[in-house]
């Protein structure tokens, strides 16, 4: 059995045993999926490996893997800085793809460019095709070990490159790589002289469970108040359809699906992923960061939704052919997609499960939404089926004090002790609710993108995007500038 096969199949056996414990299934920060319009960057494609301990923090396991990065030294000069992106939940190339802005000031610093891949993704994987088949050999993915990784890169970087012995390192990051990014200034700051943390939702696992679904309700409200209207109102459309004879199946032809739907929970739980994605990449151009999406792809859904006349609007029927219409922008934008598929908002792969596994145990972000304040319905945050699921998948149960005792940030007055970290959220962005918005020391500033989405301000410049997102990138420019002399 290979290990793709096999974890599929445990992820169709925990998804079943999920169907009916809502908002207990962890929400991955980023889903790099394939697209026809995928940047490609050909420096990033330039890899090379470096030899590291799988486990750092002890003395009894001698094992090693490969672990990939990329480095590119077109603008460096002898002493100038390093930029280093501290690598996420995914392959680094897509990462690197997708981190325009590094790109763009490096030649401002004449700085080298780094992109380190984190352990347990892409083709850094400790144990190879074994390395989630049991929990011993997944118990090293955790966020310590993998800034150690980045540490002993670095350190390899100025100890075998000529002239780099004494250049300083800033470290980016975006989404939970901003987390890594901030922690690696906290842990490390020896090691780096200062972080940019985009989209870094540090404040996550305390926040309340609905704010991220109040966060995304507003994204699709500043739109059309008639589409949060239809939205709203598909909950219960799509339950009275369901319960009728033959309704699963009618549910499945109207939505294209490629397989029968089990469970009307089964299209919710993936149209509730599907908006918390939407409101994550609703920037102001097309990207294909998720999926290939129009410029402000929650104005387009709406406008699918609204299309056409809204007297038929209490027809359950016409209600989901709305929403029908509303998902073709996010999953079929192109035209080329035949068929849904609701097991995932992507091809199943290791970062999928390298992600649930680390929710499953420092990482535990709550989720949940009251039908009232926003467009969804009422699912309370079950932890019990969280944890139950995870010892159902992995042998393992949350530690969700862990990250707080680790880096700090139960209180945020906490944060006020560490330095040179820069924080950015955009308020678009639904992970910006569990982010640090305020400034709790001079040199931890929080700086807002209005009208930005996820990590917006590490993307490559562009000629739509709002200045709110220039005045941000200026102020990181000075940051390092500063940082660095």
């Amino acid at each position: 059995m290979t290990m793709k096969f096999y974890l599929i199949v445990c992820c169709l056996l925990v998804f079943l045993h999920l169907s009916a414990a809502k908002w207990s299934k962890p929400r991955r920060l980023n889903m790099m999926i394939n697209s026809r319009r995928e940047i490609r960057d050909d420096r990033c494609r330039q890899f090379r490996t470096i030899t590291q301990k799988v486990d750092h923090f002890g003395f009894v396991n001698m094992d090693t893997y490969e672990q990939r990065y990329t480095l590119n030294t077109d603008h460096w000069e002898s002493g100038r800085p390093i930029f280093f992106y501290a690598g996420n939940e995914g392959d680094i190339d897509l990462f690197c793809d997708n981190t325009g802005f590094m790109w763009d000031i490096a030649p401002l610093f004449n700085a080298m460019v780094v992109f380190g891949e984190h352990r347990y993704y892409g083709k850094s994987l400790p144990y190879g095709n074994a390395s989630y088949l049991k929990p011993e050999n997944a118990r090293y993915l955790t966020s310590g070990q993998a800034l150690a990784d980045y540490a002993y890169l670095l350190d390899y970087i100025r100890s075998s490159i000529k002239g780099a012995e004494n250049s300083p390192a800033i470290v980016f990051g975006g989404s939970y790589g901003g987390m890594l990014a901030a922690y690696f200034r906290m842990k490390y700051p020896h090691v780096v002289a200062g972080a940019h943390a985009a989209s870094a939702p540090i404040l996550q696992m305390t926040t309340p469970c609905e704010a991220f679904s109040r966060v995304v309700t507003q994204d699709f409200l500043r739109e059309s108040s008639q589409c949060v209207d239809i939205i709203r109102s598909s909950w219960g459309a799509i339950n009275r359809i369901a319960a009728a004879a033959g309704g699963l199946q009618r549910l499945t032809n109207l939505f294209k699906l490629c397989r029968p739907l089990q469970t009307a929970d089964e299209l919710k739980n993936w149209l509730l992923d599907m908006y918390g994605n939407i409101a994550m990449v609703d920037y102001p151009y097309p990207t294909s960061f998720l999926a290939d999406l129009p410029a402000f792809p929650a104005r387009a859904y709406c406008a699918n939704v609204t299309a056409s006349s809204l007297d038929r609007v209490n027809d359950d029927i016409d209600i989901v052919q709305r929403i029908v219409r509303g998902t073709n922008v996010f999953f079929n934008y192109t035209g080329h997609t035949e068929c849904f598929d609701t097991g995932s908002q992507g091809t199943p792969s290791i970062g999928d499960f390298g992600w649930w596994y680390q929710s499953c145990t420092e990482f535990v972000m709550p989720m949940c939404s009251d039908g009232v304040n926003d467009m969804f319905e009422k699912q309370d945050w079950d932890f019990q089926a969280f944890s139950d699921s995870c010892y159902l998948q992995w042998k393992v149960r949350p530690r969700s004090e862990w990250p707080y005792i680790e880096y700090g940030g139960k209180n945020i007055s906490d944060l006020r002790f560490y330095s040179n970290i820069a924080f950015t959220n955009g308020d678009l962005d639904p992970w910006s609710a569990g982010g640090l918005n305020v400034q709790v020391a001079p040199t931890l500033p929080a700086i807002l993108v209005t009208g930005g989405a996820h990590h917006l301000d590490l993307r490559g410049a562009n000629k739509a995007d709002p200045p709110s997102v220039l005045q941000a990138r200026q102020e990181i420019v000075a940051l390092i500038e500063k940082w660095i002399s």
